[in-house]
């Protein structure tokens, strides 16, 4: 008369689909601080170069490099604009330069260092709409050499790639820099390839890394990993599997490669391989935050006959104060003992669920039990509880109430 709902129509299927979700680990998409500090410091020892002859980096480009220097008039301003930069003065440095795109008795090459200066300087202050307007302005101005104007192109599609808004600007940019400059350089290509994943194209994305994959004897991990993302998007699992199995092989300790690993085979529907994998890692204690755990509970709720198992990890979990003693947790905690007829733990966990639930549906559950249990009053009482508390079918707790003791 009164059951639970089956293990597949219970809460814990919307458990297992939230901490799922995290599929695998690719890399952020914007640089973190400390890579825009490492690209700042990169920029002051290009501009102390000044104008030092420096190696053709762009050898394939069609484009012939203009005459334009310097002048007499102009140079001393830049090379002022140049030393308020490299001082981290860029507020004083931008200035400079607005200051020098607004002489137009400067020459076009002086206007274009000054918009690309003044790209660095408000890139450098974080000012990311400005830094694009202001190096749009440098290659349009066609004066710099092609050092200068490729480099610039490629800043371009790296601002606009760093910004979920101006992805496709940044996807366009990147190509225009591939055409005109005819870079061979697989970070540049690589670029494009993450730039296709980050806006879902996953087959175009797919076929630029497996090129760098297969054309260098000792491909770079994250090349690695988004072959790898791709893959998993794609719904290649074995390609994914083989990809996550190799870079975990290659780093056994790296945690990361290990959970991407993990993430895969339960993508496959490889979950006993993915419990695996999770169990080696808090095994060794390095399953250390709340997600980690989720997600090795989550595996098991995927696989037939584990609900022991379940109990075993959130058990562990809240002994060590990793998993927070939450309303979701203590219900995949009762539903797991209850699934591996575990009456007297499920009971406790149903108690510490049911204050902490958004309605009345986990006291129900509790009185269902108390019911089976034949605890008649405590049965009572948890029914009243759950309508107090609200439910969108009342009659079954009214029911409860109105039975006679057994």
């Amino acid at each position: 008369m009164m059951r639970f709902p089956s293990r597949r129509q219970s809460l814990l299927a919307a458990a297992v689909a939230a901490v799922l979700a995290l599929g695998v680990v690719a890399p952020a998409q914007a640089q973190s601080a400390h890579e825009r500090a490492a690209e700042r410091k990169a920029n002051k020892e290009s501009r102390r170069g000044g104008e030092t002859k420096q190696e053709e980096m762009y050898p394939n480009a069609a484009r012939k490099s203009p005459e334009a220097k310097a002048s007499a008039k102009g140079g001393p301003k830049l090379q002022k604009a140049i030393d308020a930069f490299n001082e981290d003065k860029y507020a004083e440095a931008r200035t400079m330069a607005d200051e020098m795109l607004a002489n137009d008795k400067l020459n076009a090459y002086e206007h274009a260092f000054a918009a690309q200066m003044g790209a660095q300087a408000a890139y450098s202050l974080d000012d990311y709409p400005a830094a694009i307007a202001y190096i749009t302005k440098a290659i349009e101005l066609n004066a710099l050499d092609n050092n200068g104007h490729f480099n610039a192109m490629l800043m371009l599609a790296q601002i606009q790639l760093s910004d979920d808004a101006t992805l496709a600007q940044g996807l366009a940019s990147m190509e225009r820099f591939l055409s005109e400059s005819g870079s061979t350089n697989p970070d540049h290509l690589a670029t494009k390839g993450q730039a296709l994943y980050q806006l879902e194209k996953y087959a175009e994305s797919a076929a630029i890394f497996k090129q760098l994959v297969d054309s260098n004897p000792e491909p770079k991990d994250q090349w690695l990993s988004l072959l790898m993302s791709s893959y998993a998007e794609l719904g290649k699992a074995d390609e994914a599997v083989a990809l996550a199995e190799r870079l975990a092989a290659k780093d056994p300790a790296d945690k990361k490669k290990q959970m991407n690993l993990a993430a895969v085979y339960s993508q496959a529907d490889k979950y006993d391989k993915a419990a695996a994998v999770l169990e080696k890692l808090r095994a060794g204690g390095q399953l250390t935050d709340e997600r980690d755990y989720k997600v090795l509970y989550s595996t098991y709720l995927n696989m037939d006959g584990r609900e022991k198992d379940v109990a075993k990890v959130i058990d562990d979990g809240l002994a060590k104060g990793i998993l927070k003693p939450e309303y979701q947790v203590y219900l995949a905690l009762a539903q797991s003992y209850y699934f591996s007829e575990q009456i007297a733990p499920a009971i406790d966990a149903y108690r510490k669920a049911a204050p902490l639930a958004p309605d009345g549906e986990t006291y129900l559950n509790l009185a269902r039990l108390y019911w089976q249990e034949d605890r008649v009053a405590e049965a009572k009482d948890a029914a009243k509880q759950a309508l107090a508390k609200g439910l969108k079918k009342p009659d079954e707790a009214k029911k409860i109430l109105a039975l006679p003791a057994k």
